[in-house]
């Protein structure tokens, strides 16, 4: 089943350094998102790149509609990648959806990782009483009905809106991955990613995190980071950009790539 499931899913490993660090991308994105990140990393760490089973550069024949209900199979796809390559320690960056596919690992394997840095997460995207996520019900329902109609339309405003800075690059590779995907796959990812709540379990992460957030990001408010430094179990840290968007691997990649080492350190 490893190899089977490193082929489907794209994996690779690049890089000379003896420690491991994954790379995991968000939703509507795959591993090429990572493109202008890879070259600060790999003369220092082996670097492990795998594309989601959602992402439009895997067969959409591997994502199994009854399977990928919830979080928990994305959880068991890293961690029988990192099995499959034989790995017992790693550094973890997660973006977005994968930042908390990240999370849920690290409560399983504790001891598989070493640090979670958590890109644009958010455990929660709907409000709630004592809590801002960012959404109300009724905008996030507006969203899926956006995509069901006429979803090129809707990725032409989602796309730069999520990007937020004026890089008109960023916008038209966002979308491209975006276009990849297939629209009844990414609708119904959309659905699981914005319906979960992980804010229950945040407490029984022991790993060391570093939350990294843009000052303004249309998708995750910045409480939420603060609202992830106090609630996640370990000892933890902000790392807040002065840059817009919920992309910064693709708008700023150098100013990231300086954030995530630090991180590291």
């Amino acid at each position: 089943m490893g190899n089977i499931l490193l082929e489907a899913l794209n994996v690779r490993v690049v890089g000379s350094g003896e420690r491991f660090l994954v790379l995991a991308h968000g939703f509507g994105t795959d591993q090429s998102a990572w493109q202008r990140i890879l070259p600060f990393f790999t003369p220092h760490y082996r670097v492990i790149l795998y594309d989601l089973v959602c992402a439009g550069s895997v067969n959409p024949d591997y994502f199994d509609f009854h399977r990928y209900t919830c979080l928990d199979a994305y959880v068991d796809d890293l961690l029988n990648i990192l099995d499959a390559l034989s790995v017992d320690r790693c550094a973890y960056v997660g973006h977005s959806f994968s930042a908390m596919i990240g999370i849920l690992a690290s409560i399983r394997r504790p001891d598989l990782f070493t640090k979670l840095i958590l890109i644009g997460a958010s455990p929660r995207f709907l409000n709630d009483r004592d809590y801002h996520g960012g959404f109300e019900q009724g905008e996030i329902e507006k969203v899926f009905s956006a995509m069901e109609a006429n979803y090129e339309a809707w990725v032409n405003g989602f796309a730069p809106l999520s990007v937020g800075a004026d890089v008109p690059a960023a916008v038209r590779e966002f979308s491209r991955t975006l276009f990849n995907m297939r629209p009844d796959i990414s609708l119904f990812v959309c659905r699981t990613v914005f319906n979960s709540d992980l804010r229950g379990v945040l407490g029984l992460v022991r790993v060391p995190c570093c939350i990294v957030q843009t000052a303004k990001d249309v998708s995750v408010p910045a409480s939420v980071a603060a609202y992830l430094k106090n609630h996640l179990g370990g000892r933890n840290t902000v790392e807040m950009l002065n840059i817009e968007g919920h992309l910064p691997h693709l708008s700023a990649p150098v100013l990231l790539a300086q954030a995530l080492r630090r991180a590291l350190r």
